[in-house]
C-alpha cells in the first residue's frame, strides 16, 4: 500500500472510518468500555425519525453503551478528520527521517499546532511495548549525545551575570542509550548520566544472559558486573572493526542507527527538548524494527498501535 492507495481508501470520511473499522476489528467489533467481541451493531435512525444518528456509531449488545472507531485511541475527541489521520500516519512511516510538524502542516492544510499534537499522538502509537523476550545473539550498547553546540565565550554571557565555570562541550546535550540486537530490533532510551546504577537496570531487561554484548571501550559495562560475554573495539586507536574466531567485533549496526537518528533530529526537526525526546526515539525505534517491511505495511501497523492509547495536549507539554 502505497500513499496513492491510502488516497484511494480515504477519499471521504465515511471511507476513512470504514478502512479504520476493518484493520481495528478484522475479528469483529470490539466494545472498547466491556470488551465484548461481536455482540454490537451500528445504530440507524428509522426513517421517520426527527433525531438523526452521526455515522459511525456503535452500539454494544452487552453494556449498551455507544462508541465509535475512534473511542479509546489516539484519534478521540479529535476534530481533525480520520482522513487528515491517516494520511499523517502513512506520511511519519514513509519518511525515513521523519516528518516535520512545519511540514504536515503545510501539506495536510492543518494548523501548525494541529500539526505538531497530532505528530506527538502518532509518535504514542508508535511506541513500543517492553520487550516479550530478552535479545539474544549479538547485542550492540551504545551511548550517543543529541543536542545543538554549546555556546561559550563572552557573547555566551548574559549582561549582569558572571561567566559561568568553564563546561564540557556535551554539558547542554541529551544521552541517549541504545540495545540493538544484530539483525534485530533496537530499544532506544534517553537517560540523565551514562553510570552504571542508569545502565544495569537497562542491560538487565532487555538482554538474556547468554548474548554476545559488543561495545566501545567505555568503562561502565565493565563496573556493572555483567555475566555476559562482552567484547570491545577501542575507537581511540581508530579501531572499528576485527574478527575474532569468525565473530564480527563492532558496534558499526548500532553507530548506522544513531547516523539515520541524528540527520533527522538535526536535518528534520533541528530542536528537539529534552521532555519530548523519548517519543521522537518512540519513531525512530519503530521505522527501524520496522524496515524490513513496505511503508503501507509499517503505516498498517502504526494503526494497529493506536488502540489503548490516548494523549492529552496539557499531558504533553512541558511542566
Amino acid at each position: 500500500m502505497n500513499f496513492n492507495d491510502i488516497t484511494k481508501y480515504t477519499q471521504s470520511e465515511d471511507k476513512a472510518r470504514e478502512f479504520l473499522e476493518a484493520e481495528r476489528w478484522p475479528k469483529g467489533t470490539i466494545c472498547p468500555h466491556c470488551g465484548v467481541v461481536g455482540e454490537s451493531y451500528k445504530l440507524k435512525a428509522k426513517p421517520e425519525s426527527k433525531h438523526p444518528v452521526r455515522p459511525g456509531i456503535w452500539k454494544c449488545g452487552g453494556c449498551r453503551k455507544q462508541f465509535t472507531v475512534k473511542v479509546g485511541t489516539i484519534f478521540e475527541d479529535s476534530h481533525i478528520p480520520l482522513v487528515t489521520w491517516l494520511r499523517a500516519i502513512h506520511l511519519l512511516c514513509a519518511s525515513k527521517k521523519g516528518m516535520s510538524a512545519h511540514q504536515l502542516h503545510r501539506m495536510l492544510g492543518i494548523t501548525y499546532k494541529s500539526a505538531w499534537f497530532m505528530a506527538h499522538r502518532i509518535r504514542y502509537a508508535m511506541a513500543q511495548e517492553p520487550l516479550s523476550s530478552k535479545l539474544t545473539g549479538i547485542v550492540e550498547i551504545d551511548e550517543t549525545y543529541v543536542g545543538g553546540k554549546l555556546r561559550t565565550g563572552p557573547h555566551a554571557v548574559r549582561q549582569g551575570q558572571r561567566p559561568q565555570d568553564r563546561l564540557v562541550g556535551t554539558a547542554n546535550k541529551a544521552i541517549v542509550v541504545s540495545v540493538l540486537q544484530r539483525g534485530g530490533r533496537v530499544q532506544s532510551q534517553h537517560i540523565d548520566k551514562v553510570t552504571a546504577k542508569n545502565l544495569r537496570p537497562i542491560i538487565d531487561q532487555m538482554v538474556d544472559e547468554k548474548a554476545h554484548v559488543m561495545t566501545d571501550t567505555s568503562a561502565t559495562l565493565k563496573t556493572i558486573g555483567m555475566t555476559h560475554r562482552l567484547s570491545q573495539v577501542n575507537h581511540d586507536r581508530k579501531e572499528y572493526a576485527r574478527r575474532e574466531n569468525g565473530v564480527l567485533i563492532t558496534t558499526n549496526t548500532v553507530e548506522g542507527y544513531f547516523a539515520n537518528l541524528k540527520r533527522g533530529l538535526n536535518g528534520i526537526y533541528h530542536h528537539v527538548g529534552k521532555q519530548h525526546l523519548h517519543r521522537y526515539l518512540s519513531e525512530f525505534d519503530f521505522r527501524y524494527n520496522a524496515r524490513k517491511i513496505k511503508d503501507g505495511e509499517r503505516a498498517l501497523l502504526a494503526i494497529k498501535g493506536v488502540a489503548g492509547k490516548r494523549l492529552k495536549l496539557r499531558d504533553s507539554r512541558p511542566k
